[in-house]
């Protein structure tokens, strides 16, 4: 059987597992810079669609976190490479902020509100009722309904807001058609990382903190998975589901590869 030995890649969720509410969790430094010194191939991901990559650099440095930009992957990035390799050149009705729009500008999309061959719909703090009737309108005129997140929740440091599946939950019940979903639980995110990578399922480890999205995911997509107790998941949460990750650890500090200690003492013969 596959051992974390040999593992070659990691993909990495970042909240819950690298970072909790702007502050690093213990381990999350050393084990990135342990991949940085070995050149093991690895990428963050996120769900939240809000953020280009620049962005999330920025902020993880803030915290403590070296994370180049190109070691990060957006459910906003994989939702623009799939309709790319879907419809190269296409147009999208966007509902979402400066992460997906610049990564579907960069994929070479058109953002219009004439006509769009899909309805695009992100993680953003300004919903419109505007914008979902535009978006209901073109569906129901023959867009294609995507959606970059299922996430119906997003924390905050007053409580839980409404995200991503609630509202396309909503545009769903207004015209009766179901989005297609890219981003995790969605095992596509992650082969779509490892594509990032030049990565193989067989050599691959995913790190996470939520059974339900990362877990399922690793095993859907076929990767080492290993869930880690610094999120939202423990051993209640863990018996909620019907299956198991190959791993489960207190942190990622439990990843980081301990050096041997040189002893002081002379060698007995």
């Amino acid at each position: 059987m596959r051992t974390r030995a040999d593992i070659e890649c990691w993909l990495t969720d970042m909240d819950g597992v690298l970072v909790h509410e702007n502050r690093p969790i213990p381990g999350a430094a050393a084990l990135l810079a342990q991949w940085r010194d070995a050149g093991t191939p690895f990428l963050v991901l996120t769900n939240n669609p809000i953020f280009t990559p620049r962005d999330l650099s920025a902020r993880l440095r803030v915290s403590g976190l070296d994370v180049p930009e190109d070691r990060i992957w957006t459910s906003a990035l994989a939702t623009a490479q799939f309709l790319k390799s879907q419809l190269p050149g296409g147009t999208a009705f966007v509902i979402g902020e400066a992460g997906l729009t610049t990564a579907l500008h960069e994929a070479g999309y058109i953002m219009t509100e004439s006509q769009p061959d899909y309805v695009v719909v992100g993680e953003t703090r300004m919903y419109s009722f505007e914008a979902i009737t535009k978006a209901i309108r073109f569906i129901n005129a023959g867009a294609r309904f995507i959606v970059t997140n299922p996430d119906a929740t997003g924390p905050t440091p007053s409580g839980v807001v409404p995200a991503t599946g609630s509202f396309a939950a909503l545009i769903t019940k207004a015209t009766g058609k179901d989005p297609y979903v890219v981003g995790k639980p969605n095992p596509m995110m992650f082969r779509s990382a490892m594509n990032r990578i030049g990565a193989h399922s067989e050599n691959t480890g995913m790190i996470g903190d939520r059974m339900d999205t990362d877990v399922i995911a690793g095993i859907e997509a076929g990767l080492h998975t290993v869930l880690v107790l610094t999120g939202i998941s423990d051993d209640a949460e863990i018996e909620r589901y019907p299956f198991r990750p190959d791993e489960i650890v207190a942190s990622v500090a439990d990843l980081v590869r301990k050096e041997p200690v040189e002893s002081d003492l002379p060698e007995v013969l």
